[in-house]
């Protein structure tokens, strides 16, 4: 499993990490924050059952607007967002498999050009 280098914020638009293994991954904060892994805003599974989450209101200024990032010992990162919001708990791997999928629409959108 690959680990960052380096992780840098861009403008409130963009958070880039350049991996150890020489991959450099720009991913949107709408996409960081809109798939953050917490289980408010994926649900959760226990025991096979899954438990849905709960409503969303309406959205809080600030919403994809990084306040904060934290080292999660030498697997993770924590994002606290400007809205309040920092449950979420991005892993390396979780990172990675975000990065695949940008990568993946990259390359099938230069495809349509």
């Amino acid at each position: 499993m690959a680990k960052p280098k380096k992780i840098k914020l861009n403008k409130q638009e963009t958070l880039t990490i350049e991996w150890d293994n020489g991959k450099i991954i720009e991913y949107p904060l709408t996409l960081l924050r809109d798939e953050s892994p917490d289980a408010g805003n994926k649900g959760e599974t226990i025991l096979w059952k899954h438990f849905a989450p709960p409503p969303k209101g309406p959205d809080k200024p600030g919403k994809y607007e990084i306040a904060d990032i934290q080292m999660v010992g030498n697997y993770a990162i924590n994002i606290a967002w400007k809205d309040g919001e920092n449950a979420g708990i991005y892993s390396w791997n979780v990172l990675e498999k975000l990065g695949e999928f940008l990568e993946l629409k990259k390359s099938l959108t230069s495809k349509k050009d």
